[in-house]
């Protein structure tokens, strides 16, 4: 008779919150102008600052600290409403993922100029630069054009290997070294990858009820490369 296989524990769908003050930030070379960018506040070259940067590149981590400094006002991209633009008028106002396809133009146009009317600061996180992001309204993309960008750079060894480190420590989940190193030598080189990876180890090893070890890393990522991330191990 075949051998029963013993049966999978199935880990309880928990979110994991991650840890997002500044004692938490990897910094690294990729990230280390929007990180000075923030820290240099309110001394800013521009009323308008565009932080971009790829998906899961921190830019939220980044924004999170700002406003946290600031007192920044957190806006909509989608609906810039009467509140925000009164908030403008007395002092900094964050935007979240503002090249949102839904973005209201009219409304960030109109913040915009009562950003430099008051000489309060404005703060745009994005994956793109204001010139991919299909702004339809000449004005406001002549008033992005001025604004100030920085750019994080796609994410070099050392700040791939910081953030599998955090993201393990926000599941309460230790790693040895030459296992995180293991991993990095065999990702995908991208910080979406990254988080996708941790997710799927720590939900494996929840299931077998084991340690995150080089052995189990090397299945989930040959998995992981097989199925394009839909593991079933």
């Amino acid at each position: 008779m075949p051998k029963e296989q013993a049966p999978r524990q199935l880990p309880l769908e928990l979110a994991h919150a991650e840890a997002r003050s500044r004692d938490d930030l990897v910094v690294a070379p990729a990230n280390e102008h929007a990180v000075a960018l923030v820290e240099n506040w309110p001394d800013w070259p521009a009323p308008v600052v565009v932080l971009a940067g790829p998906e899961g590149s921190g830019k939220t981590h980044l924004a999170d600290i700002w406003c946290g400094h600031s007192g920044a006002y957190p806006a909509s991209a989608t609906g810039i409403d009467a509140e925000a633009i009164a908030a403008a008028e007395h002092g900094p106002v964050l935007i979240d993922d503002a090249d949102s396809p839904l973005l209201d133009e009219t409304g960030l146009f109109h913040l915009v100029n009562t950003i430099r009317g008051a000489d309060t600061h404005l703060l745009l996180t994005a994956r793109h630069l204001p010139s991919a992001w299909g702004v339809k309204l000449p004005d406001l993309l002549s008033r992005l054009r001025a604004a100030a960008a920085v750019e994080i750079r796609e994410p070099d060894e050392m700040l791939l290997a910081g953030v599998i480190v955090k993201l393990f420590s926000d599941r309460q989940v230790t790693v040895e070294p030459h296992v995180v190193q293991f991993i990095l030598r065999r990702m995908e080189r991208s910080l979406s990858a990254a988080r996708r990876v941790v997710e799927t180890l720590d939900r494996v090893a929840l299931e077998r009820k084991t340690r995150i070890s080089r052995a189990l890393a090397a299945e989930v990522l040959a998995g992981m490369e097989t199925s394009q991330g839909r593991l079933d191990v």
